[in-house]
């Protein structure tokens, strides 16, 4: 499932410093020629391809990033010090594009790769530049070059790390709104959400991934009933699978663990590598379980289900337990980072 990330920011390189006239003044020597020194250059501006992150959501908070100038050149042929570089962390698969004109400029195609997208001024020249044997005593000097300043639209294609499983009504579309920033349709009645909703969940600093949710599916949707089977094949993507289940359903002759073996079954019809996909157990709506009723309802429910994997128990209502399947989330998404080869083959992910 690819949607377009897409992000605008303002760069800016360092400008460069300013050269000096000044001459040497020293006892003794009356005349002691010129010694002003060069500028210093202008901080550049560098893009890096970071495997690690997956989004480009930490560029929506900061759009404008500055290169520091180079220091102005001072007497006794001192040169200023050059601009400080910044490096500003992009994922694998970033498209950089002039947001004015729509010209692509640079692709971030593998991991780690780095380059220079706005290049710093180059220092001015000071008097000692411009010394001569028939200019003895020059007063001449240059002004630092600007730095590059450039409009940029960031885009990716991002496939959804994370794929919600689920009957209609089971409370996927209030988790992705309750965790992540999208804000699908939520209503009281079966196929609210009739596309796929992707949303950015944010970690921490330079920590996010992607969710998506899929319209609910029901029996026989691997044959086509319902909606879900239209979508079914974009999970076959992702990395893993929450599977909600609503734990507390409003008809009291609906069974939670019926609708749960129905949803595993679709599954195992459809894909067999869909199936055996790394999948969590959910429960959700816990807030409309009694307190003293919970523990014996899950215990009972897992034990039919006859469920051997992780299993959180939240509310994505009142957001308890959320954070927590966030937490463990990302954590999970790291492991597998880790696990493959950072420096192997280009992700297929990002292949047209």
């Amino acid at each position: 499932m690819k949607f377009v990330d897409e992000a605008f920011i303002d760069i800016a390189a360092g400008d460069g410093g300013n050269g000096c006239v000044s001459f040497r003044h020293e006892k003794y020597k009356e005349f002691g020629g010129p010694n002003g020194g060069d500028g210093g250059r202008g901080g550049h501006v560098f893009a890096l391809a970071d495997p690690n992150l997956n989004t480009l959501v930490d560029f929506r908070y900061a759009r404008r990033h500055e290169a520091k100038r180079g220091q102005h050149g001072m007497g006794s042929d001192m040169f200023g010090a050059a601009g400080d570089d910044i490096t500003l962390k992009m994922p694998v698969g970033t498209i950089i594009t002039d947001a004015e004109t729509g010209e692509v400029l640079y692709e971030l195609l593998h991991p780690g790769e780095k380059i220079m997208i706005a290049k710093g001024g180059d220092g001015g020249f000071g008097n000692l530049r411009f010394k001569s044997s028939i200019n003895r005593a020059p007063r001449q000097k240059t002004p630092g070059w600007p730095g590059e300043k450039k409009s940029l639209k960031l885009e990716l294609k991002v496939l959804a790390d994370v794929g919600l499983l689920g009957m209609p009504n089971a409370g996927k579309s209030t988790f992705i709104a309750a965790v992540s920033n999208a804000r699908p349709k939520i209503a009281d009645y079966p196929f609210t959400t009739l596309h796929p909703n992707l949303g950015v969940v944010r970690v921490g600093p330079e920590q996010s991934f992607v969710v998506a949710d899929i319209p609910g599916l029901i029996e026989g949707a691997s044959e086509g009933a319902g909606l879900g089977h239209l979508f079914l094949r974009h999970l076959q993507r992702t990395r893993l699978l929450l599977h909600i289940v609503d734990i507390a359903p409003f008809d009291e002759g609906v069974d939670p663990v019926a609708q749960a073996k129905a949803i595993v079954a679709e599954l195992k019809k459809y894909d067999k590598a869909l199936y055996d996909k790394p999948r969590w157990l959910v429960l959700n709506k816990l807030d409309m379980v009694p307190e003293d009723e919970r523990a014996t309802r899950v215990k009972d429910f897992i034990k039919r289900l006859r469920w051997k994997g992780p299993v959180f128990e939240i509310s994505a209502l009142t957001r308890e337990g959320c954070e927590s399947l966030v937490q463990a989330i990302y954590r999970h998404l790291q492991s597998e980072q880790v696990a493959s080869a950072p420096d192997g083959p280009r992700d297929p992910r990002f292949d047209d």
